[in-house]
């Protein structure tokens, strides 16, 4: 049985103006040949360069990534057609390449999926993500996603006052994107090394309080029955309860209890590939005491604790409870900071870093802290503290100068 072949093939016969040819992709079957445009014009000089040159240029490597992008899009084309025919190819050969090779319409069918699953935050960042990318080029399509082009991307941000954390954040969902694609891995642009683009990480922020600052927080007396008497309970229950947050306070059912522990999973990591891990929270009297007074009791195992959620709430009510109730708790806690002179934007992202940071300086194994925050891995961990030891080793090491001034 005869097959079809494809080829990339420079249109000599058709030269334009400026004295450039149109790149095409060939198809050839049973002796007759169609021709399809990549987009790309190049001189015959710049031709054999791109595809024979060993030590390419960087524009010269861009070139031969998106020719190569297209051979491989042509060649698997051609492997799922049934039955071939130059209409049927030129059919799925576009469609791939104006639809499947689209990262605004790829973005978009993972947002679909996104909402599906109910990840409305997440489908909500990754809408940023897209209409960034959009506003730096339009019709952006996975062959021009080249790590030069994601570099112009970041300085393009950073030159607009965008932070490296938002650059950062848009770039890990566009790979999360582009790796569900089918795509060649051999023009793969994300990692480290040559050739290759490394998504930037920005420089932790110290969210962290002391146990001192805590402690004030804690002894701060609130007038009983309040907002604020609320705000600040539920703010110190997700710090004992390992830095938990709002969305996952609001999930806890009476079924996560069991005598002195509580067991959660994270409800970002549910839908992880990788099996969720467990959550084990050690329940102290202080956090026995806040769901005495603010939960609701409930002869179901399955009801809810606190009083934020109700069955049958659709995602998008879920999510704005989850957001008004973190404004309001952040809204009481900077109120209570500011009034104890701690002088520190506090809010319920403190309560996870200062979990963490003060088990850290305690003595605790970093291990443990690892699986009682559920990272992924200890190496998380390990960045997620980093800034908060710098802090440290500078507090610590003080000791070496003690004396210098009285001695000068």
């Amino acid at each position: 049985m005869k097959t079809a072949e494809a080829n990339i093939y420079l249109d000599e016969l058709r030269p334009k103006k400026n004295g450039k040819c149109s790149v095409k992709i060939k198809i050839t079957f049973n002796r007759k040949r169609r021709y399809f445009s990549t987009g790309i014009d190049l001189t015959p000089e710049e031709f054999h360069k791109v595809m024979e040159n060993k030590r390419r240029n960087v524009e010269q490597k861009e070139i031969h990534l998106k020719l190569n992008y297209f051979y491989t899009k042509a060649v698997n084309t051609l492997k799922n057609l049934n039955v071939f025919t130059f209409d049927a190819f030129e059919e799925q050969f576009f469609e791939q390449r104006n639809t499947q090779n689209s990262v605004s319409f790829a973005f978009e069918k993972y947002i679909d999926q996104l909402k599906a699953e109910k990840r409305l935050g997440t489908a909500v960042s990754y809408e940023c993500a897209k209409n960034s990318l959009a506003g730096y080029k339009k019709d952006l399509t996975f062959a021009e996603v080249t790590p030069s082009l994601l570099k112009k991307y970041e300085s393009w941000m950073l030159e607009r006052n965008k932070s490296v954390s938002t650059v950062g954040i848009y770039l890990r969902s566009l790979k999360a994107v582009y790796n569900v694609q089918n795509i060649d891995k051999s023009i793969y642009p994300f990692g480290e090394g040559k050739n290759k683009y490394s998504i930037p990480t920005g420089r932790n922020i110290k969210k962290a309080l002391t146990v001192e600052e805590i402690a004030k927080i804690y002894n701060y007396e609130a007038k009983p029955g309040t907002t604020k008497e609320m705000a600040k309970d539920y703010w110190l229950f997700l710090y004992l309860c390992n830095g938990m947050n709002v969305k996952d306070f609001c999930l806890l059912k009476w079924e996560n209890i069991d005598g002195d522990m509580l067991t959660y999973r994270r409800a970002k990591t549910v839908r992880s590939k990788k099996q969720s891990k467990s959550i084990s929270v050690a329940l102290k009297p202080e956090t026995l005491e806040i769901i005495k007074k603010w939960g609701v009791p409930s002869l179901s195992s399955e009801a809810y604790i606190f009083p934020h959620l109700q069955p049958g709430m659709s995602a998008e009510k879920e999510r704005g409870t989850y957001q008004q109730l973190t404004k309001t708790i952040n809204k009481y806690i900077k109120q209570i900071a500011s009034e104890l002179k701690i002088n520190k934007n506090v809010t319920t992202y403190y309560a996870r870093h200062s979990f963490a940071t003060v088990l850290k300086r305690s003595g605790a194994k970093i291990e443990m802290i690892s699986e009682l925050l559920g990272h992924s891995s200890v190496d998380v961990t390990e960045s997620y503290l980093d800034s908060f030891e710098k802090e440290q080793i500078q507090k610590e090491t003080d000791v070496l100068t003690f004396g210098f001034r009285k001695a000068n």
